[in-house]
């Protein structure tokens, strides 16, 4: 056997689920002596937040104390730092700390912040202003990702295990590693107009799809849902003809001195300019009176009826004569025979 072959039989072997790894716990006996430089770093917070780092800043020290983190608070220039000391052994926490400073000043509570201290928990703060242009369209979205009464955040913290808060323009999670990356890909797929019961079905199926250990080798793309963009038909901007082009410049236009010449009002006094524009003003007024009466008016004017005409068919008009005729004679001789009897 060749040592190359034994080397090939100690790599390690390709690792299936690298979430599920258990990373060793690091201890201060790992790390005997400590840091040797100083490491500082420093967040700015809004003024809003001022109250509620003042209530909380004792339990915030407190914290860092037990990783020997020195954490100051700036009210002045509203600022939060956290520094390292010669007894923190830990070179990662500052970076942690780091991250508690700024969720603290992004408006995410203190109980939900402090577990970012904690080894298999991170952070993100995604900022979500840049997708969108609009401020209608970015406000529309952004309400789409909290949903009705919050709960499409809820269902997507459920399913994250990620505590999760929009404020402003950035969402900031508190999570296990692989949530806030199922957190990022859902708000940036929001704000890119994906709607997130896409993501969030998508994240329910797989959950049943884990617990079938059939399907564990097989792909899963038949059973996940497909999102397809519609072409929504949008208003055509209405083009602007171009006009032939000319070297010289469009003529000046007449100013207020140019006009008066022009109808002769420049050479009038300033009496009779006054009453002119006064008799102007009063014609324009007793036009508006004149439509303002006819349209009161219009109330009390009773509408036209309409006058049936009676139908004259071609058969009443056109009377035949003789009949006429021969019934007169019948009937006049009927009445002739009656007189000679009663004489």
């Amino acid at each position: 056997m060749t040592d190359i072959d034994a080397e090939d039989d100690t790599k390690e072997q390709p690792i299936e689920n690298a979430w599920a790894m258990k990373i060793p716990k690091f201890t201060p006996e790992d790390n005997p002596h400590g840091l040797l430089e100083e490491s500082k770093f420093a967040t700015l917070f809004p003024k809003y937040r001022e109250q509620y780092l003042k209530e909380c800043w004792p339990l915030v020290q407190k914290v860092l104390k037990e990783h020997y983190i020195v954490a100051e608070l700036d009210l002045i220039e509203g600022s939060l730092t956290v520094k390292t000391t010669r007894k923190t052994w830990d070179p990662f926490i500052i970076i942690k700390a780091r991250d508690l400073m700024k969720l603290l000043s992004r408006s995410v509570p203190f109980e939900q912040a402090v577990r970012v201290l904690e080894d298999e928990v991170g952070c993100d703060i995604i900022k979500i202003n840049s997708f969108v242009r609009k401020k209608e369209v970015f406000l529309k979205r952004r309400q789409r990702l909290i949903g009705p009464n919050g709960v499409t955040l809820k269902s997507i913290e459920l399913l994250t295990e990620c505590y999760v808060l929009v404020q402003g323009n950035t969402v900031s999670a508190v999570g296990p590693y692989k949530g806030l990356v199922q957190v990022r890909r859902i708000v940036e797929d929001t704000m890119t107009n994906i709607h997130p019961m896409y993501n969030i079905k998508t994240l329910m199926i797989k959950r049943e799809l884990m617990k079938d250990p059939k399907l564990k080798n097989e792909s899963w793309d038949r059973f996940l849902p497909k999102f397809k963009s519609k072409n929504v038909p949008r208003k055509q901007l209405k083009k602007k003809e171009k006009k032939p082009y000319t070297p010289f410049p469009p003529p000046q236009p007449e100013s207020k001195i140019d006009k008066e010449l022009a109808t002769g009002e420049y050479f009038l006094k300033d009496e009779q300019k006054k009453a002119k524009r006064r008799h102007e003003k009063e014609e324009k007024q007793a036009k508006v009176k004149k439509v303002r009466k006819e349209q009161r008016l219009k109330e009390y004017v009773p509408p036209m009826e309409k006058i049936e005409k009676p139908s004259t068919s071609n058969e009443e008009t056109n009377i035949d004569i003789t009949q006429l005729k021969a019934k007169m004679k019948k009937f006049s001789k009927g009445n002739k025979g009656s007189r000679k009897k009663t004489n």
